[in-house]
Formats: structure tokens, C-alpha cells, sequence
């Protein structure tokens, strides 16, 4: 065992020099996509379900995105800069052993207002269905926002209600209604990845007074 272990160490020691002999550009290696194939197989061989989604990554309950220009990843907002793709495969693990701090009143509150917002200023019924991208943009209305939270983040929110099973709050007897059989495979989907690495698609809302 000693012997063993010897070697390995031996072998990282010559890997560093190798990679300290040369001039590795990692901004060159993260905007080429060749680090995100790693990071995948990586994943993929420890049992860990990552899924790519226009910039970001997606691995429940956290998102990625690869920034090339700071050598750098950051998850869920916060920058790491261990790229190691083995590291962070652990990391992201741990994460999802953890699972997610997700406060889902305070969220189906937000939720409820952007919708009555849109219904009322479209004279739609009150308990129209309304496209969950289109509420997406009416919390993000104000300069700025758009890029402090994305569409992949409010799609893993809704998720994260989803399985919380909260349909109404103290605030208000509404109650939330998911409509997803029309529009699932339409315009203004948003996708997430489950806890069992599934695909979950998330099209429309309602909500509607309960009979007494």
C-alpha cells in the first residue's frame, strides 16, 4: 500500500511539472466546450445527472454557468474557481444529498401577484391560464433583473413549489393550478432537471377560488 501510494504521488508531482511546463490557456479550454465534455463524463461516471440548457448547466438543485473570461465556474451565483471537474462533481453532489433552501409561500406569493398583475392588465378572466414565461417577465420587468435571475432559475423554482405540494398561502384563499396538457410541447415552455435527472416542463398557471 505504501509502495502504492508512493507512486500516485509520484505521478501528481509529475503531472504538475508537465502542466507547470507549459503555458495552458484555460480561457481557450472553457469557451472551446472541451471542459464542459469532461465535466459531463465526469458526471456521468459518478451517477450524477448534469443537462446542458442555452448557457448554463443544469444539475439539481443547482445551475452552472462556465465563465471562460474569469476561469472560473459559477454555481447557483456563487463563483468557484476549483475547475477541477472532480471537485465539482463533488460539490454538486453534496449539494443534492443537502437539497435545496427553498422558501415556497414567500415564492407562490411572488408567483400570485405577477399573475394577477398580467390578468388584470389584459382583462383576461381571473382565473385565466397564463404562460409561465410571460409571469417570468413581469418579475423581471425592471432593468437589470433579467440577468439576476434567468429563466433557468425560475424553471427550477417552479419545480421546487411543484414538489412542495404548496397551492395557496395565508395571504390569499387562491389557489394555484398547473396547466401543462396544451402547452408543454408549444412556445414558452421552460424545462428543468428533477432530482432523478428527468426532464420536468413547465408551461402555464391559474389560480382559482376554492368553493366554501
Amino acid at each position: 500500500m505504501a509502495a502504492a501510494r508512493d507512486a500516485a504521488g509520484g505521478l501528481a508531482d509529475g503531472t504538475r511539472g508537465l502542466v507547470d511546463g507549459f503555458d495552458f490557456d484555460e480561457h481557450a479550454y472553457l469557451s472551446s466546450g472541451g471542459y464542459v465534455k469532461e465535466l459531463l463524463a465526469e458526471a456521468e461516471a459518478r451517477g450524477l445527472s448534469i443537462v446542458e440548457d442555452d448557457d448554463r448547466l443544469l444539475c439539481y438543485p443547482s445551475l452552472l454557468r462556465i465563465l471562460p473570461g474569469d476561469a472560473a465556474v459559477e454555481v447557483d451565483k456563487a463563483r468557484d474557481r476549483r475547475l477541477r471537474p472532480s471537485v465539482l462533481v463533488t460539490a454538486l453532489a453534496r449539494a443534492q444529498e443537502r437539497g435545496p433552501k427553498f422558501k415556497a409561500e414567500a415564492f407562490l406569493d411572488s408567483l400570485r401577484s405577477a399573475y394577477e398583475l398580467l390578468v388584470s392588465s389584459t382583462d383576461k378572466r381571473a382565473d385565466a391560464v397564463v404562460r409561465l414565461v410571460d409571469i417570468w417577465s413581469a418579475l423581471t420587468m425592471l432593468p437589470g433583473q433579467r440577468s439576476q435571475y434567468s429563466k433557468q432559475e425560475f424553471a427550477r423554482d417552479l419545480y421546487l413549489l411543484d414538489q412542495s405540494g404548496v397551492t395557496h398561502t395565508t395571504r390569499s384563499p387562491r389557489t394555484l393550478r398547473w396547466a401543462a396538457s396544451t402547452g408543454t410541447k408549444g412556445s414558452g415552455t421552460l424545462v428543468t432537471v428533477a432530482r432523478n435527472g428527468q426532464q420536468q416542463r413547465y408551461w402555464g398557471v391559474s389560480f382559482t377560488e376554492e368553493p366554501q
